[in-house]
């Protein structure tokens, strides 16, 4: 098979979701809708942690910083297929397609790491109470967070040494929704098992260490907890960090699904589906769960957005109508 050089691809194919023909558009208008709802409700948790002072503490800090990810993460798939399904724009350019990838997993490596710093920032408020004002301060925590930020900017770099050295021929159609390594990896014939060893130790070298970090710090968590007498005092200990669990839980499942499954197991319609559930539902649910189970959040959005039971208004109007003049 005749090889073409790499300087010489000037643009590739992304198909999105071509298994479903006649629903692109109501696919379009539904990540349009999810979309909304990631911007909608990330934007408020960025807000109303800036704008409470109750809330200007390291947890609702690091949550302001998950929720401006979750922005950026969506922001570099959805809006290129949302174009796809409407305007079939299926063309992105070589730079474009390098560039999407590139910030993509800008985006993952930084949600490795702020996921194992809010972990950390529970353990310390769970097992060291009395030093976590001391040990978390804000020094601490602006160090750790712009650490997250620098970290996640180099890591992907390392990936991209060895891309420009690879081939393409044949096809240039990516079966996904947008410029994902196994899909690209499809499309070359280069010998790929060198860039693929590089990923396997760049990702173990970045996501096993923030993994066994959330993992260490979830057993002292949960031992501690179970060292506490009052079955009240169980419930509460637990309710400061039962909503981080449960996106932790759902962000590394997601993963595991997409890149840790044996290669014959593996199939890009199924990559493509457990993507687009990570690409949206987890950015999706996090302002809700963290609304949801988090008093102090529910809080603050009574006081921004306040709404009144049907209750309340007839108890209003009825005042109104009490003080009416004869």
């Amino acid at each position: 098979m005749e090889k073409v050089n790499f300087t010489t691809v000037t643009e590739f194919i992304i198909l999105g979701f071509p298994e479903f023909p006649e629903l692109q558009i109501p696919l379009f208008f539904l990540f349009l809708l999810i979309y909304l709802i990631i911007l909608m409700g990330n934007l408020t948790m960025i807000t109303i942690t800036c704008l409470d002072s109750h809330l200007h503490t390291p947890m609702y800090f690091f949550l302001g910083n998950l929720s401006f990810l979750d922005i950026f993460f969506t922001t570099v798939t959805l809006p290129k297929l949302m174009d796809i399904l409407l305007r079939k724009n299926y063309y992105i350019s070589m730079s474009g397609c390098f560039i999407q990838l590139y910030f993509y997993l800008n985006m993952a490596s930084n949600e490795f790491l702020i996921l194992s710093v809010m972990a950390y920032d529970r353990y310390v408020a769970i097992c060291q109470p009395l030093c976590y004002h001391l040990i978390m301060n804000q020094k601490v925590c602006i160090f750790l967070s712009a650490g997250t930020w620098i970290l996640s900017l180099i890591l992907p770099a390392f990936y991209f040494i060895f891309i420009p050295h690879f081939s393409f021929c044949g096809s240039n159609e990516i079966n996904h929704f947008f410029c994902d390594f196994p899909a690209l990896l499809k499309l070359s014939c280069s010998n790929t098992s060198t860039l693929q060893s590089v990923v396997y130790i760049v990702g173990a070298f970045m996501a096993f260490p923030c993994f066994m970090a959330t993992i260490t710090s979830y057993v002292y968590i949960i031992s501690n907890i179970l060292r506490i007498r009052s079955t009240e005092g169980r419930r509460k200990a637990f309710s400061t960090c039962s909503s981080h669990l449960t996106v932790v839980c759902l962000f590394y499942l997601t993963l595991i699904c997409v890149y840790l499954r044996p290669q014959s197991m593996q199939s890009m319609n199924q990559n493509k589906v457990i993507s687009i559930l990570h690409n949206t539902l987890i950015p999706m649910f996090n302002p809700l769960i963290y609304s949801m189970k988090n008093k102090d959040v529910k809080t603050a959005l009574g006081k921004r957005f306040p709404l009144k039971t049907m209750s309340d208004f007839q108890k209003s109007l009825t005042g109104q109508q009490m003080h009416l003049p004869g």
